[in-house]
């Protein structure tokens, strides 16, 4: 690489780095750790697990069986 092409295209590399830096075009391992955390606690506020929701599943199954036998009960006895 000569001079006379470094001092061409310098201006333009420095532009583009001064972009990447401004705009944080790359992310640091510290910041993503960071969003990833916060990712997870969103995540676990909102959403269920799937054990959680076989338990809740398991209720309602149950529930209703016991419904049902009770309608069964009132319309034995009518």
């Amino acid at each position: 690489m000569d001079k006379e092409t470094l001092q061409k295209y310098a201006p333009m590399a420095v532009v583009v780095l001064a972009i990447i830096f401004q705009y944080n075009l790359f992310v640091t391992p510290e910041k993503l750790e960071q969003t990833h955390r916060e990712i997870l606690t969103e995540v676990s506020q909102v959403y269920t697990t799937k054990t959680e929701f076989n338990i809740v599943q398991n209720q309602l199954n149950d529930m209703s069986k016991k419904i049902d036998k009770i309608y069964d009960i009132i319309t034995r006895n009518k």
